[in-house]
Formats: C-alpha cells, structure tokens, sequence
C-alpha cells in the first residue's frame, strides 16, 4: 500500500466540521431522537438480538445516536470515535436522554482503542460508512476481537463496497472495487447537508468483501449471518428514489447492492 500522510488528523478535521452541521440537521432528527425515536434500522436490529444487560462496545461511533438506542434496548454501552465534536455531543445527549450510566464515550481513533477502553464486550456494532476510513483491516478485525469475549457477536451493517466504485451521480465507474489505492478527496458539503459550506480533503479506502470478511476469519471469528440488500436505510446518496422508507439508485433499483450486514460468532 502506498505511504500515508496523516489521514487521522486530516479526517478528523472533517469530521468535527461535519458534526456541527449533522446536529442540527433533519437527517439526524435529534429532536425526534430525544422524543424517543430509535435510530437503529431493520437491517441491522434483527442480527443485534436482544440486549438487555449486555456489554455492548460500538466502534465509530460519531455522536452516538445508535449507541444511545443500543442503550435505550437495555444494553450497557461504550461509544467510540476519532471526533473529539462529536463526542463531546455523544455525552450531551447522553445527560438530555437520561442515560447516564448506560451509555459512556470514548475518544480516540479505531486502532488505539485498546490503549483507551478496558474490558471484554458481549457484543461489537459498527455501521454504515465505518471501515472506508481505515486503511488497514487486519488491524481493525484484531482490535474486534480484541474487545469481544468468547461467546459474544460482531454485528456489522455497512453500505456495499460496489457503491463507492461510482462517482457522486452514479453515472460512471471511477474507482476499483479492490483496495488498490487511497482515495484522496476534495469533498464539498456533507450527506445530510450538500448545501453546506465544509470544503475539506479526505482519505479513505475501499475495502472489497473478501478482505473484510477474510480479515475476520483469520481472527478465528465464525461467520453465522451475511446478507446483502439493494436499498439503503438513510438518503444519504444523490440520484435516488424512495420507497417506503428505503432509497435505492433511479434506474438501478434492484440491481445494485447498497448494503451489506453480517454477525460473526466468537467460539468459547
């Protein structure tokens, strides 16, 4: 892989500029989230089960909605992520939610977890527009197995590898389905905002399915449940259409997949 610059810092920055526009923004509805909407999805809550009284570690985090309703589901819940903006939110809406002591944060970036967060987890969650960050999987898959005990889940939800092959419009193929390279960027706006005005370079990876699932095999993790779907939960894509709440590609509906979901099983 080629040399990195300091994608941490440069994403991070991007990242805290982004939350400020996320938190006000109808996306993320932080209204209806503190009325008591669940932000978790259809895809992924049938693989998380039943949480009552679980340890639940949820990995890039952002500012915490999934990981409040993990909380809200009766788990106990450590939040992670890299944006110091959007832990400091995670723990505003932890006081206004009422969750003290169901939910807590931590921030620092996915490998350095282990330096940060002590303990073994019943249950690991990561999802959507998670790994693409990350230029290293097999670093990635050690710090999941790290945190998950014998017995416990890895469940994970995450828009498809085939989707970050096109460009913004989905018009034409401009990136390799395989990790070849990192992707730099100049991004404008935000998914939840293209109006806004952030401007800011970007680093990210993309990761084909083999190297994902292969990097958490060789962890020794079990593979109980995959899936794949051709609809998206959020409205986070340009050119879409909607459905009864899904979002598929105009002119693509049912042939692209855009998510993939997976719970992987750590032997006793």
């Amino acid at each position: 892989m080629d040399s990195l610059p300091d994608y941490i810092t440069i994403n991070k920055e991007l990242w805290n500029q982004r939350t400020g526009v996320h938190a006000g923004s109808e996306f993320y509805d932080i209204p209806g989230f503190l009325a008591g909407k669940n932000s978790l999805k259809e895809i992924e809550l049938p693989l998380l089960g039943t949480l009552q009284d679980k340890r639940v570690l949820h990995l890039q985090c952002h500012f915490g909605q999934d990981s409040l309703s993990l909380a809200r589901m009766g788990a106990v819940v450590t939040g992670v992520d890299f944006s110091d903006a959007a832990i400091t939110l995670a723990n505003e809406l932890t006081k206004q939610s009422g969750l003290e002591g169901k939910a807590s944060f931590v921030c620092c970036d996915l490998y350095s977890t282990p330096d940060h967060v002590d303990g073994a987890f019943d249950t690991v969650f990561t999802s959507y527009g998670t790994i693409g960050w990350l230029p290293d999987l097999d670093k990635w898959a050690a710090v999941v197995n790290h945190f998950l005990k014998p017995g416990g889940s890895f469940v994970m939800a995450d828009f498809h590898p085939a989707i970050w092959m096109f460009d913004n419009n989905f018009k034409e193929i401009i990136y390799s389905y395989f990790n070849t390279q990192t992707i730099v960027e100049e991004t404008e706006g935000t998914y939840t905002d293209g109006g806004s005005n952030i401007r800011h370079a970007s680093y990210s990876w993309n990761h084909p399915l083999s190297e994902i699932v292969s990097s958490l095999i060789t962890q020794g993790l079990q593979l109980q449940i995959f899936r794949e779907v051709d609809f998206s939960p959020y409205n986070c894509f340009s050119n879409t259409i909607e459905k009864n709440g899904r979002f598929y590609i105009r002119g693509m509906e049912g042939k692209l997949p855009m998510v993939y979901a997976f719970k992987f099983f750590k032997p006793l």
